[in-house]
């Protein structure tokens, strides 16, 4: 669209979550003044498109939607194009004037064109219409066990930005700035949280974008530096809304949340409704979706919620260093930005480092804690960790990061530590199917070069020096299969008042644990958290 330098001076963009029915659609917001609302094509995600437009549109606020199967609203995915547009016209409704007009890019143009009359300008039409007639589709995308889907996602857009759309052989001499590395590297991961919808997206877009070629509605723009010009032409009069609050669901459904905290904006996810709040800090490195079994599992007679860190997942990515401390103080500030006295804590790996020291930091707030798997480290073993275990995983032109990142993570499973190849080494576990592979992978992805900061930490937190301190009744435990296990017999050592130390049948967020052990494990927090 526009030259990457004037997009590292637009506004950043800040997502937000609009209930709609019974899923979520994610919008991405920057800029102040008269409204313009945004479908993002498919081959240039949505917070990408929000930082270009809102670089090339100043005194306008843009609001991109992000088209449902795709990153954070990935739960509505459908490929009927009636249902994509009616759930974006509900959430159009809520955020945006009325008579603000619509901008939709490539291939969006296809929903576009079924939702409710809007002022519409199209970018891309010319390349969708190309695409439709060669029937340019992308690879199959359903997540594979060698992780090849995510390479031949990134190929496949970036190959859309490279070539002449009727001519998949010439690169074109002409169009918007190639997307950066890490414009492409968010565009793929937030098709990769749900690649099959993705593709289902794109080809039913194609075939409504050729069926009703000679149609296509709307005023076609030449770029995104044209968009100034062609947006001054029509009127915005109603006033503009303001973001509604995030709804929960109906029912259990787990849902997604924003919290703007005095430390940075953190990523929930939520469920259940009235009751006792139980916040559950996860593992480093990635973001908190691997433990929906947790939140789920544990929301009944509570309120849940699962934390991406600073730096990890959807949360914020500041630019620090971090320790345990860090993470704890980040924790003090959601618990007071969310309003809630007091919380119990269910914390696994660094995540029950989290929790402990912020029980030790601030008692007042922690009512009881779940600590699995604390980490203990002998002082040589924690510096060949420190040294080896975390590889940077930075976003490549040709993608190549996608397979580093997928196949470290599949080794974690199979080796502990993952860069000890050997059988001495094999851990127990089994491998994950390729979609649960490709949940913890895009957890990855979505922390970026940031990933390692939190995950880091454990391995220089004084664990044995700081539980004593504990004073609030916690449980320390681990599944039989944990590689942290050791650390129960370090915690029972120390002896701590208050603390209890067992193992229990399984780890219950780990891919496909049995069924009575995971219920098993299950009632032992249940019973420990309701003392």
């Amino acid at each position: 669209m526009t030259l990457p330098d004037r997009a590292r001076r637009a506004p950043e963009p800040r997502p937000h979550y609009i209930t709609v029915g019974s899923a979520q659609i994610r919008v991405w917001r920057c800029g102040e003044g008269p409204d313009v609302a945004v479908l993002h094509g498919l081959t240039l995600g949505a917070e990408a498109t929000a930082a270009r437009i809102g670089a090339a549109c100043p005194g306008r606020r843009v609001t991109v939607l992000e088209l449902p199967g795709v990153g954070g609203s990935a739960g509505l995915a459908a490929a009927d194009l009636g249902d994509v547009a009616r759930s974006l016209d509900a959430a159009l409704g809520a955020c945006v004037a009325p008579d603000a007009p619509l901008i939709a890019i490539d291939l969006a143009i296809a929903i576009a064109g079924a939702m409710r009359g809007r002022p519409l300008l199209t970018l891309g039409a010319d390349a969708a219409q190309a695409w439709a007639t060669r029937g340019r589709r992308p690879p199959s995308l359903p997540p594979r066990q060698d992780g090849t889907h995510l390479t031949a996602l990134w190929a496949h857009l970036r190959d859309a930005h490279l070539f002449v759309p009727d001519d998949p052989t010439q690169p074109a001499p002409t169009g918007e700035a190639l997307p950066t590395p890490a414009e492409l590297a968010s565009t793929v991961t937030a098709a990769a949280v749900n690649p099959g919808a993705y593709e289902r997206l794109w080809s039913a877009c194609l075939d409504a974008v050729r069926a009703d070629a000679p149609h296509v509605q709307g005023v076609r723009v030449s770029g995104v530096d044209a968009l100034p010009g062609a947006l001054a032409r029509l009127a915005t009069l109603s006033p503009a809304p303001r973001l509604p609050a995030t709804a929960p669901l109906p029912g259990d459904a787990i849902w997604n949340q924003y919290v703007e905290t005095s430390r940075g904006r953190m990523h929930l996810r939520r469920a259940g409704g009235e009751g006792r709040p139980l916040l559950v800090i996860p593992t480093g490195g990635g973001s908190s979706a691997q433990f929906a079994p947790v939140v789920t599992g544990l929301a009944r007679g509570r309120q849940t919620l699962s934390v991406d860190y600073l730096g990890n997942g959807l949360s914020d990515k500041p630019d620090r260093p971090v320790e345990i401390g860090d993470l704890a103080e980040d924790m003090i500030a959601l618990i007071e930005a969310l309003g809630f006295p007091q919380v119990d804590v269910w914390g696994s790996h660094t995540g029950a480092l989290v929790g402990l020291e912020l029980a030790v930091r601030r008692p007042d707030l922690v009512g009881r804690a779940v600590l699995e798997g604390p980490v203990f480290i002998a002082q040589d073993f924690q510096q060949d960790l420190l040294a080896r275990y975390f590889p940077p995983i930075v976003p490549d032109p040709w993608g190549l990061h996608l397979q580093f990142a997928w196949n470290w993570r599949r080794d974690m499973f199979l080796y502990w530590p993952w860069y000890r190849v050997e059988r001495a080494a094999a851990r127990q576990l089994g491998l994950p199917s390729a979609e649960q592979l490709n949940l913890y992978t895009v957890g990855i992805l979505e922390s970026g070069p940031t990933y390692d900061r939190a995950y880091r930490s454990a391995f220089t937190y004084d664990t044995r020096s700081r539980m004593p301190l504990l004073r609030t009744p916690t449980l320390v435990c681990a599944g039989p299969n944990d590689m942290l296990i050791d650390g129960l017999k370090e915690a029972q050592a120390l002896s701590v008042p208050g603390v209890e130390v067992r193992v229990t049948p399984t780890t219950v967020w780990w891919p496909d644990p049995d069924p009575a052990a995971a219920a098993a494990t299950m009632a032992i927090y249940d019973a420990f958290l309701n003392g």
